[in-house]
């Protein structure tokens, strides 16, 4: 086989469009930014939520897999690892949010904290130094959690040491734990906080659905590019994707039975803290995004996915899988936007371009980790077994 018709080399080929397309990407926004500043890092907040909830779904995804084990694992294992190699990029693209904060968040505003009882009474967790401490954490535990999540997977590798199994396992169940608090709390300050009259005491795991519906479809649409490999042809079935299609329907029925049960519950208690936030987004033009969401980001992947026809199908599948992270995109936006605009989607040049920027130089990163070792970690011990009986 020429190895320029393989998959992999198409993986390879986004490495350099990505990062001139996104480096690009960013310089345009930037030199937007010049003439209105405090949109370009509101574009900017938006593109990195999204895009920091890939690696942080795949984290949490992996750490599930190394626990349970399972054949549906291991073609995802490389991907996987690719995405959480990424934290440290994206640890340098927090950066440019401290340098605005007042743009973004009413309690960074002294003016407005003066004359608000309710942000002076948040002030001791709502305040910059504070925000900017509890932000360096977050990603100094991931970088930790993930830095020993791929060194001893990578011992594995190399060494085939089935001793290496209960260490990482020992690892994943303190890790998810740690996992659920970071996106918590993250959450609450990146984007709850941008409303900080309003609360929502299962936001966190709102985000932690979202980010693994994300995850898992960014991975079934990469594993089904990924499948005519020779390494990943005789794991890449029907069958397989029946579970990927599974966990999407699970994620998917997640997602819709939190967000909705948000709802109910400030609806229900009808509260003048409380209302305003859905308000906002029920009407005008945001009532029209609600409804897209509705429909193309669970009745209609819902029904789809109820059907095996749909499941076993890699083209069909990988389609599907693809809208769904369009969906998540627009899901950060319907949660984040409104902060701001109050009337309806006004979908600025420097959203895209932001958008685009801060992901172009996350594929790149992800692609360049990707090649860069075999798709299977074939010295696996539960590999092995899973190879033997196949």
């Amino acid at each position: 086989m020429n190895t320029a018709e393989t998959p992999l080399r198409g993986i390879e080929r986004l490495e350099k469009p990505g990062l001139i397309g996104g480096l690009v990407a960013l310089v345009l926004g930037a030199l937007l930014g010049f003439r209105d500043p405090t949109q370009f890092f509101r574009s900017y907040l938006l593109a990195f939520v999204f895009w920091v909830g890939l690696p942080l779904g795949c984290t949490a995804i992996l750490m599930l897999h190394y626990l349970i084990g399972g054949t549906w694992g291991f073609p995802l294992r490389r991907p996987l690892e690719s995405a959480t190699k990424t934290f440290s990029l994206m640890a340098v693209l927090v950066l440019p949010i401290f340098f605005r904060l007042s743009a973004l968040y009413s309690w960074a505003d002294p003016l407005k904290v003066q004359t608000d009882p309710l942000l002076q009474y948040k002030h001791p967790y709502l305040n910059v130094p504070f925000f900017i401490t509890r932000t360096a954490i977050y990603f100094a535990a991931m970088l930790l959690l993930t830095h020993l999540l791929n060194k001893w997977g990578r011992q594995q590798d190399e060494t085939g040491d089935a001793g290496l199994t209960p260490r990482i396992q020992s690892l994943c169940g303190p890790g998810l734990l740690v996992y659920g608090l970071i996106v918590t709390f993250a959450s609450i300050d990146w984007v709850m906080s941008l409303e900080p009259h309003w609360v929502s005491t299962i936001y966190g795991m709102i985000f932690m659905v979202s980010q693994a519906l994300a995850a898992m479809s960014m991975l079934t649409v990469t594993v089904i590019f990924l499948s005519k490999d020779k390494s990943l042809s005789g794991l890449v079935t029907p069958h397989l994707l029946n579970d990927y299609g599974n966990l999407l329907l699970t994620f998917t029925m997640l997602w819709a039975y939190l967000s909705f049960s948000q709802f109910l519950i400030i609806w229900g208690g009808n509260l003048r803290e409380e209302i305003p936030w859905y308000m906002t987004r029920a009407r005008g033009g945001w009532a029209a995004v609600a409804m897209v969401l509705i429909v193309f980001h669970f009745a209609v992947p819902f029904l789809l996915l109820l059907t095996r026809f749909v499941k076993r199908r890699a083209e069909i599948l990988g389609r599907l899988a693809a809208v769904l992270i369009l969906m998540s995109l627009v899901d950060i936006y319907w949660l984040t936007v409104p902060a701001y605009e109050h009337s309806g989607p006004e979908f600025h040049l420097t959203d895209w371009l932001a958008i685009l920027g801060i992901g172009g130089l996350w594929v790149w990163r992800f692609a360049s980790e990707l090649k860069a070792r075999p798709l299977l970690p074939l010295n696996d011990p539960r590999l092995k077994e899973i190879l033997q009986h196949a």
